[in-house]
C-alpha cells in the first residue's frame, strides 16, 4: 500500500539545527513517521524536540556541535551509529544568516556563513554517504536550501552564495551517489515564521511587501516542512534525486 512507503519505522535520522524552528519541526515529523532521531544543536538545547519525540515512543539523542568548523562531523555520525546501530537519513538544516550591504560586508561574517551553511553541510553529506556505503544500505540526504537558491535577494551575499551552492551541490552529489542507492535532494523553504526572518516580519515596509507577494497569503510555519521531509526521507521518493523542492506558498511561481 502506498501509505506504507511513507513510514520510517526502524530508521535513524540525524537532523542538524534541531534545537529551534525548522529543524525542530522536521525532527518531530520524522519521529511521527517512525524514525529515531539524533538531534544536533549548538546554542539551543532541543528540549521540545526531545520531549515530543520521546512522547511518541521514539528514541532521541542530543548531540552538541558547533558546525562553524568541520571538526564535529565525525562525532555526529559516530554518535548515531554507536547509540542506534546505523544511520539512514541526514537532514542538513543548520545554518546562519548575517545581514549587511555588500559594500560593507566583513570577511569574518562571510566565512562564518559559508562555513556553516555550505562547507560543514558538504562534509556531513560525505560522512553520511560513507556510512551508508559501509552499511550497504543506501540512504537519504535532505539539504535545506532556500528561495535564495533561485533568487538573489539583498543584504545577504554569503547566504545567497551558500544557498545557491547547496542547490548545486545537491545535484552533484545525487549524480555521484545515485548508483549507491543514495538519494540526495533539498527543500527550499519560502518565507517562514522563524527567528531568522523575525527582522523582516518586524520591518514595517518589507514585512507587508513580502506577505502581499505570497500567493498563500501567509508566512509559512515550521510544520509546513514535515510532509516534504518525510516524503524525501522515505521509500516514496526512491526515484527522486537531485531535486530541490520549494515549500514556499507559491512564492517562486509569482
Amino acid at each position: 500500500m502506498i501509505l506504507e512507503q511513507f513510514r520510517l519505522d526502524g530508521r535513524v535520522a540525524v537532523v542538524t539545527g534541531s534545537g529551534t524552528g525548522l529543524g525542530e519541526a522536521m525532527a518531530i515529523g520524522l519521529a511521527e513517521a517512525g524514525a529515531d532521531v539524533v538531534g544536533v544543536y549548538n546554542n539551543h538545547v532541543p528540549e521540545a524536540a526531545k520531549s515530543a519525540i520521546e512522547d511518541l515512543g521514539r528514541r532521541f539523542l542530543p548531540v552538541q556541535a558547533d558546525l562553524i568548523s568541520i571538526e564535529p562531523v565525525p562525532k555526529i555520525v559516530e554518535s548515531a551509529v554507536s547509540q542506534f546501530g546505523r544511520l539512514d537519513i541526514l537532514v542538513n538544516d543548520a545554518g546562519i544568516i548575517r545581514r549587511a550591504p555588500s559594500l560593507e560586508y566583513s570577511e569574518k561574517d562571510w566565512d562564518e556563513v559559508m562555513n556553516i551553511n555550505l562547507k560543514s553541510l558538504f562534509f556531513l553529506c560525505q560522512a553520511a554517504a560513507r556510512q551508508f556505503m559501509k552499511q550497504d544500505s543506501g540512504g537519504k540526504i535532505i539539504n535545506i536550501a532556500s528561495m535564495l537558491s533561485f533568487q538573489g535577494g539583498i543584504l545577504i551575499p554569503p547566504y545567497t552564495a551558500s544557498k545557491s551552492g547547496v542547490r548545486g551541490l545537491t545535484q552533484l552529489l545525487a549524480n555521484e551517489w545515485a548508483k549507491h542507492n543514495i538519494n540526495v535532494n533539498a527543500i527550499a523553504p519560502g518565507y517562514m515564521a522563524t527567528s531568522n526572518t523575525e527582522p523582516l516580519r518586524k520591518d514595517p515596509k518589507r514585512g507587508p511587501a513580502i506577505l502581499e507577494r505570497i500567493p498563500a497569503g501567509r508566512w509559512g510555519s515550521p510544520e509546513d516542512l514535515k510532509g516534504a521531509v518525510i516524503f524525501l526521507a522515505s521509500d516514496a521518493s526512491n526515484y527522486v534525486n537531485g531535486f530541490t523542492l520549494a515549500v514556499d506558498g507559491g512564492w517562486l511561481g509569482r
